[in-house]
């Protein structure tokens, strides 16, 4: 199974972000999406599930959830925008992915992945090349990470 891992694309979709996620099982979007068009452009490409970020309101965004939690390929995962909304209790997590700080993060706390694709439209510093990821989930669950920097 393969799943493109994306946020804060602040109603920006850039046709690179769509050919890199070409061929996906389905998207993540770890919040900050700011306009339905975005949500409506990765729906094109694959099933998309995402999150609220503090930037999403108005109407089209009362089905996003702030915080959650599902299994794919074997794996359980946790999402929320920001990751101080995520849960204290996260027993049986094996991935926890959020965004907010347009800043890529892979790391591996206690056996579990912590995971921040960045921003693939807006990336901090200013001058920092977009980010987003692809994670494989191979049969027994493994997870491996991709990180793929985009066109600055």
């Amino acid at each position: 199974m393969r799943i493109g891992v994306v946020s804060d694309t602040h109603g920006r979709i850039r046709l690179e972000t769509l050919e890199r996620l070409q061929g996906v099982d389905c998207i993540l979007h770890a919040g900050d999406f700011d306009t339905p068009e975005v949500m409506t452009a990765l729906e094109r490409v694959a099933p998309v599930y995402g999150v609220r970020g503090n930037n999403d309101w108005g109407s089209w965004t009362r089905d996003l959830p702030r915080i959650m939690r599902f299994t794919m390929g074997g794996v359980s995962f946790c999402m929320a925008h920001d990751r101080n909304s995520i849960p204290w209790d996260l027993k049986g997590v094996d991935v926890v992915i959020f965004g907010h700080t347009h800043h890529y993060e892979h790391e591996q706390v206690k056996g579990r992945l912590w995971l921040n694709p960045g921003s693939c439209s807006y990336p901090r510093p200013f001058r920092a090349t977009p980010t987003m990821m692809l994670l494989d989930i191979e049969e027994g669950g493994k997870v491996t990470v991709f990180p793929v920097e985009l066109a600055r």
